[in-house]
C-alpha cells in the first residue's frame, strides 16, 4: 500500500513530504532550517522551548460546501492562523503555506532567545559544550544581540551536581528543554529522570537509586542541546575544536556500534595522542545514534599501562623482555617444529583480518585452528541469519520478534533498545527463558522452562510451527498460540544465546530456531534471520573465517600438543583441566594485550595492538563486515595481530600477505562465503541517513557524528539467494541434574580486564555475588548478602548470596568475569557458611 503523500509551502517553495510528517521534519527535507531546542526527530515532540515558532495558514473554504475558496486567479485563498504555532508538533497538511522567516516568527524567535538567557550563566569561554552549543550557535543567529534584563538579577543555581556516578548536571546552563528526560522515558523507557519544582526554580532530577540508573545515560549529554550535562571523564577535558576524531567500532558486543574516538595529544601523557571521549557514529542500521555506556566508558582498557608493551621470551624459566627478532625466531622454531602437532587456539576478540591469518598460518604447517567459544551456531547464521537490507530498525506491526537464552539488556543493550523500539511500533514479542528478563515485561507471549530446558522448549515451538511428528514429545499446548503468531508473521527475527546452555544444548537451540524459520517461510526474508547473541564483538567473523570451536572438549583437542598458538584467548583462567594440557604441550606462543594465566605458562609472548592502535575489520552478529581505523599510536612496541601472525609466516616459510590489513582483507574475501569481492572501498561507502547529524545544525540531532567514513556492508545469508540447506534438528541432551545448578549469566558491568580497567565504571562493576531467589535463602538460612560457600567441579568458593526475584528455584546465578572458572551450567553443593 502506497504511502499518502502532501505537498505544502515552506518560505515560497514547495514541498511533496508522507502524510504526517511534522512541518519542523519538512522544512529539514529540503534544507530549510527551523530552529530548535526541546525537538530531537528521535523523542516524541513536547513543543516545550517555543524556538520553531511560525507562522501557518492554510486553504480557506467555504462553510456551506467544504470546497476551498479561490480568487480571481483561481489560485486557493489562505488564512493565516492568529497565533504562531510550534512547528515540532504540527503535522503537516495539503496547501498548508508555512512562513519561517516573516517577521513576526523571527521576533518570536528572538525574544525566545533573549528569555532563555536570562538566568543563563553565560559561562561560553569555559563551558564544556563550546564550540558544539546549539544555545550559543543559535543566539549568534537569532539572539538580540542585547539582552533587556539585569545580569545582576540572574537566577543562581548549582553546578556540578552529580545525576550519578557518570553524569553531571549544571543546573544553571539547563534551559530546560526536556530531551534528557524525555529520551529516558520515550527512547530508553527508564523514566529515571525527571523535572522538580516549578518556574526560575525548576530543574532535572534523578529518581532512581543509584542515581541515573540506566546503561544509555551518556546519549543524553549528545542530545543536551547546551553544557548543562557533561560526562565524568570529559568535564573540562578538552575543547571540541582541538579533538582529532577517528572512526572506530565497539568491540565489547556482538552489535557493531559505530564510534568515533576523539582524541588529542597531551603533555601529561609525555606527548602522546590519548582518548579523550568516545561519541556514536551514525549508523541507522546498526546503532542509529546511541551507543551504551560501557561502549562510552570502558575504553580504558586499550590503553591502560598495564598492557604488554614489549615481546617476552622464557629464560631460565622465567619471561624476559626481548627484542621483535627474538622473540619471533624463538616463537617460529617451536611452531615449525611441531607440524602436525600444532593446535591453535583463537577468539572473536581478534579481527577478520587477524583470524584468517592466523588460521592460514596454522593450516598450512600442518595444524588445527579452532575457535575458543562455546556456544554453537556461527554457521547457521551463515545459512539464515539476517538477509541483506535488513534493519530492526524497520520492524513494527505484524513482525515478530523471538528472544531465547538470552538477556538482551545485559548482553547487547542496543539491541535491547532496537527490540523495544519495535514493540512500540508495534511488533510482538517472543520470550523463551529461565528466569524473568528485561524484556519479559515486554513480551505478548513469555515461555519460562526449567533451567536446561531451552533446548526442549525451542523443539516444542518446532513442532507447533512444523506439526512434525519426530518432536511430538516436546509439544506443550502452551506453545501452540506463539507458534501460530510465527507462522503467520510478516517478517521474523530470532535472536538466541548461550544462557545456562553447554555446546550441545546450544546446537540444539541454534538448529531449532533455524528450522523455525525455514518452516515458517522467513529463511532469506528481508527483515527475517537469525542472530546469534555471541560474547564477543567478531565470534561471528570467526565463523565466517572458518574457525570452529573444538570437537568434543578443548582440553582434550590440546592434550598431547606438541605446540601451541594462542591469540586472544587465557583458557589457563577458566579450568584447571586448560592449565593441565597447556602445561603438557612443548612449546606455548601467546599472542595478548595483557599479562594473563595463560601467559604465564608460555614460553613466548607477542604483544597485540588494541583496536585503538591499528585497523582491521569486525563482522557483527547481523553479519554486516564494518571497517575501523587507528586513533592513537601503537603503546610500545606492540603489533597488529595479523602483523605479528605475518612475520611467524615469514620465518616459517609461509607466504602470506602482510604489508597491510587490506592486502590480507583481499585475501579473505576471495575465500569466506559472502565475502567474494569486498574491498575496502565497498566498506567506507555512505548514503544520507535520517535525521541529518554531525553538521553545523547540532540543535538538531546533537553531537553524534556523521558516518563519513562507511556504513559497512551486510553479507547476508546463503537462504536468500535461494540456498535453502535442509538443517536437521538435534535431541536436546541429557539437561544437568542437581539440587542446586549453577548458571553463568553475563553482566554488563563484569570484572574483566576491558571494562575493570575504566576507573569511572568501577562504582557500577555488577557485586561479587550470586543470586539466588529469595526462598531458596530461606530455605538455607541464609540472610540476603551473607556468605555462601560453592563446591563445583572441584571448586570451592565463598561468596555473598543476593536475593533476586525472578532466578528460578535451585538456581545459583554467577556473573561471569568475577575471577571463578564457570562458563557453562553445573551442579552445585551450596551451603550456608557456619
Amino acid at each position: 500500500m502506497s504511502e499518502a503523500l502532501v505537498t505544502l509551502t515552506i518560505d515560497g517553495k514547495e514541498v511533496t513530504v508522507p502524510e504526517g510528517t511534522l512541518v519542523v521534519d519538512a522544512a529539514k527535507h529540503v534544507g530549510i532550517e527551523i530552529p530548535v531546542f526541546c525537538y530531537h526527530p528521535k523523542i516524541e515532540p513536547a513543543g516545550m522551548c517555543r524556538m520553531c515558532l511560525v507562522e501557518v495558514g492554510e486553504p480557506k473554504r467555504d462553510r456551506a460546501t467544504g470546497e476551498i475558496v479561490r480568487d480571481e486567479n483561481g489560485e486557493p485563498v489562505i488564512e493565516f492562523r492568529p497565533k504562531l504555532e510550534t512547528s515540532c508538533t504540527l503535522p503537516v497538511s495539503e496547501g498548508m503555506v508555512v512562513r519561517v522567516m516573516s517577521e513576526k516568527a523571527v521576533e518570536a524567535r528572538r525574544e525566545i532567545v533573549e528569555f532563555l538567557l536570562t538566568s543563563h550563566p553565560l559561562d561560553c569561554p569555559i563551558c564544556d559544550k563550546g564550540g558544539e552549543c546549539s544555545l550559543q550557535n543559535l543566539a549568534m543567529e537569532h539572539g538580540p544581540g542585547k539582552s533587556r534584563f539585569e545580569y545582576e538579577d540572574k537566577k543562581h543555581l548549582p553546578k556540578h551536581v552529580p545525576l550519578g556516578d557518570l553524569i553531571f548536571l549544571d543546573e544553571e546552563r539547563c534551559i530546560l528543554c526536556g530531551r534528557c528526560v524525555r529520551f529516558q522515558e520515550k527512547v530508553v523507557d527508564q523514566p529515571v529522570l525527571g523535572m522538580e519544582a516549578r518556574g526560575r526554580d525548576q530543574h532535572v532530577v534523578t529518581y532512581s537509586d543509584p542515581g541515573f540508573d540506566s546503561y544509555f545515560s551518556g546519549n543524553t549529554t549528545d542530545i543536551c542541546p547546551v553544557g548543562a550535562l557533561t560526562t565524568v571523564d570529559f568535564r573540562f577535558g578538552a575543547r571540541p575544536w582541538e579533538l582529532n576524531a577517528s572512526a572506530s567500532l565497539c568491540t565489547h558486543c556482538p552489535v557493531g556500534c559505530n564510534l568515533m574516538l576523539n582524541t588529542r595529544r597531551e603533555a601529561a601523557s609525555g606527548g602522546r595522542e590519548v582518548i579523550k571521549r568516545v561519541m556514536p557514529r551514525q549508523n541507522e542500521a546498526v546503532n542509529e545514534i546511541w551507543i551504551c555506556d560501557k561502549g562510552r566508558f570502558a575504553h580504558h582498557f586499550a590503553t591502560s599501562p598495564e598492557r604488554l608493551q614489549a615481546p617476552l621470551v622464557r629464560r631460565d624459566g622465567a619471561l624476559v623482555e626481548s627484542t621483535w627478532p627474538e622473540a619471533i625466531a624463538k616463537a617460529a622454531e617451536g611452531l615449525k617444529g611441531a607440524a602436525e602437532g600444532l593446535v591453535g587456539v583463537a577468539s572473536g576478540r581478534l579481527s577478520n583480518e587477524d583470524l584468517a591469518a592466523f588460521r592460514r598460518l596454522v593450516e598450512e604447517l600442518g595444524g588445527q585452528a579452532h575457535l575458543y567459544e562455546e556456544m554453537a551456531g556461527g554457521d547457521l547464521v551463515q545459512q539464515v541469519g539476517l538477509a541483506r537490507g535488513s534493519n530492526l530498525g524497520s520492524l513494527g506491526q505484524g513482525d515478530m520478534i523471538v528472544v531465547i537464552a538470552s538477556e538482551l539488556y545485559e548482553e547487547a543493550p542496543i539491541w535491547w533498545l532496537r527490540v523495544i523500539q519495535a514493540i512500540k511500533r508495534g511488533a510482538t514479542l517472543v520470550v523463551l527463558n529461565a528466569r524473568s528478563t528485561q524484556l519479559s515485561s515486554y513480551a505478548k507471549y513469555t515461555i519460562e522452562y526449567e533451567i536446561g530446558g531451552a533446548a526442549a522448549t525451542a523443539l516444542g515451538l518446532l513442532q507447533g510451527v512444523s506439526g512434525e511428528k519426530g518432536l511430538q514429545a516436546y509439544a506443550k499446548a502452551e506453545f501452540e498460540p506463539a507458534a501460530k503468531a510465527l507462522k503467520d508473521a510478516e517478517h521474523l527475527v530470532i535472536f538466541y544465546g548461550g544462557e545456562g546452555l553447554d555446546r550441545e544444548a546450544s546446537a540444539a537451540v541454534a538448529r531449532a530456531c533455524a528450522r523455525i524459520l525455514q518452516e515458517t517461510g522467513h529463511a532469506g526474508k528481508v527483515n527475517s534471520g537469525l542472530i546469534a547473541v555471541w560474547p564477543r564483538a567478531n565470534t561471528q567473523g570467526a565463523w565466517d573465517m572458518g574457525l570452529r570451536p573444538a570437537e568434543g572438549s578443548l582440553p582434550s583437542a590440546l592434550e598431547g600438543a606438541k605446540a601451541l598458538y594462542l591469540a586472544g584467548v587465557d583458557p589457563a583462567a577458566d579450568s584447571p583441566e586448560l592449565v593441565k594440557a597447556i602445561e603438557s604441550a612443548g612449546f606455548v606462543v601467546v599472542q595478548e594485550l595483557f599479562h594473563t594465566a595463560t601467559t604465564e605458562l608460555a614460553d613466548v609472548v607477542l604483544p597485540a595492538s588494541s583496536f585503538v592502535e591499528r585497523d582491521g575489520t569486525f563482522t557483527s552478529g547481523e553479519r554486516r563486515v564494518q571497517r575501523f581505523f587507528p586513533a592513537i599510536s601503537p603503546m610500545g612496541r606492540t603489533k597488529p595481530d595479523w602483523a605479528i601472525t605475518a612475520d611467524l609466516a615469514t620465518a616459517v616459510g609461509v607466504s602470506m600477505e602482510a604489508r597491510n590489513a587490506a592486502e590480507i582483507f583481499m585475501s579473505l574475501a576471495r575465500q569466506a562465503p559472502g565475502y567474494e569481492g569486498l574491498t575496502y572501498q565497498d566498506l567506507a561507502q555512505t548514503a544520507p541517513q535520517w535525521p541529518p547529524v554531525g553538521g553545523a545544525d547540532l540543535y538538531f540531532g546533537g553531537t553524534a557524528f556523521k558516518n563519513r567514513q562507511g556504513l559497512g556492508v551486510s553479507v547476508g545469508c546463503a537462504a536468500e539467494a535461494g540456498q535453502l540447506t535442509p538443517i536437521e534438528w538435534l535431541e536436546p541432551g541429557t539437561p544437568i541434574s542437581g539440587e542446586w545448578l549453577l548458571v553463568p549469566i553475563t553482566v554488563l558491568y563484569d570484572h574483566g580486564r576491558t571494562v575493570s580497567a575504566s576507573d569511572v565504571l568501577r562504582p557500577r562493576l555488577a557485586a561479587k555475588a550470586v543470586r539466588m531467589n529469595p526462598e531458596d535463602l530461606a530455605q538455607l538460612g541464609l540472610d540476603p548478602g551473607s556468605e555462601a560457600e560453592l563446591r563445583w567441579n572441584g571448586h570451592t568458593h565463598r561468596l555473598p548470596a543476593l536475593a533476586e526475584e525472578g532466578v528460578p528455584r535451585g538456581a545459583v546465578l554467577l556473573p561471569r568475569s568475577l575471577g571463578f572458572p564457570a562458563h557453562t551450567p553445573a551442579a552445585v553443593d551450596v551451603r550456608k557458611v557456619s
